[in-house]
């Protein structure tokens, strides 16, 4: 049934309370897993002595590192586990990303785990799994991820 499942987290513990639901799903049918960290933009003001630019440039390859290093420790523990398990990341918008990236991988699903923000937390961070919800064509499994 699902030969690829998409895994967007963001590096919190709340974001990985998908993953029990996609290793069971994996160890089933035998997917993929294609883990997503996304570098989402910086805004920034502009400044008149021009060293915004530098910051910014510096402050993204910081975060690109990180999320790096964040899914490769998880794949070793996933790949520990006799799955397999892709690697990406990415710099975007979140939502526009995870779907040009279900799109280019083929995947079958996207899993992630929902903040459960609601009120102003909502609309002042936004909500991914409210955008994919109302953008991707794909399957989508939600978990509400408790505190």
């Amino acid at each position: 049934m699902f030969k690829t499942i998409l895994v967007p987290l963001d590096g919190s513990k709340r974001a990985e309370r998908i993953l029990p639901h996609v290793e069971a799903l994996a160890n089933k049918f035998g997917a993929k897993l294609v883990l997503v960290s996304i570098v989402e933009p910086i805004l920034a003001g502009v400044s008149p002595y021009g060293n915004g630019s530098y910051y910014i440039a510096e402050e993204l390859e910081r975060r690109t590192t990180e999320a790096n290093t964040y899914l490769t420790n998880l794949q070793a523990t996933l790949s520990a586990k006799q799955l397999d398990v892709k690697l990406i990341v990415e710099y975007g918008p979140a939502v526009m990303t995870i779907q040009d990236i279900a799109e280019r991988e083929a995947v079958d699903l996207v899993a992630l785990a929902s903040h459960g923000r609601t009120g102003l937390a909502r609309a002042f961070y936004g909500s991914v799994a409210a955008g994919l919800l109302n953008r991707i064509d794909r399957p989508l499994l939600l978990i509400r991820a408790q505190d």
